[in-house]
C-alpha cells in the first residue's frame, strides 16, 4: 500500500489502462526521475479518466480488493529512494 492518503499510481510498464478502485488520485506518469509533474485527478460520476500528461487511460473498478491492477502501478515514495 502505498504511503500516500491519496493515493499515486504510475504507469512504468506502458499498460493501455489501469483499473483503480478510487475516483480521487494521482498520476505520476513514470518512475521517478522519469515522472511528470505529478497530477490530481478526479473522476466525478465518470467512470474512466485519461491523463493528460502521459494519456493513461485509469477505469474505475469497484470490485478490486487493492487500490489499482495491475497492482505494481501503486507508487509509493520508498521507490523514489
Amino acid at each position: 500500500m502505498a504511503d500516500h492518503a491519496t493515493p499515486h499510481f504510475h504507469n512504468q510498464a506502458g499498460h493501455n489502462s489501469i483499473r483503480v478502485a478510487v475516483k480521487e488520485f494521482k498520476c505520476i506518469g513514470a518512475l521517478p526521475p522519469f515522472d511528470h509533474p505529478h497530477i490530481y485527478i478526479d473522476m466525478g460520476a465518470d467512470e474512466e479518466a485519461v491523463c493528460p500528461y502521459c494519456s493513461t487511460r485509469f477505469v474505475y473498478d469497484a470490485s478490486l480488493k487493492s487500490h489499482c491492477e495491475p497492482a505494481d502501478c501503486e507508487f509509493s515514495s520508498a521507490e523514489a529512494a
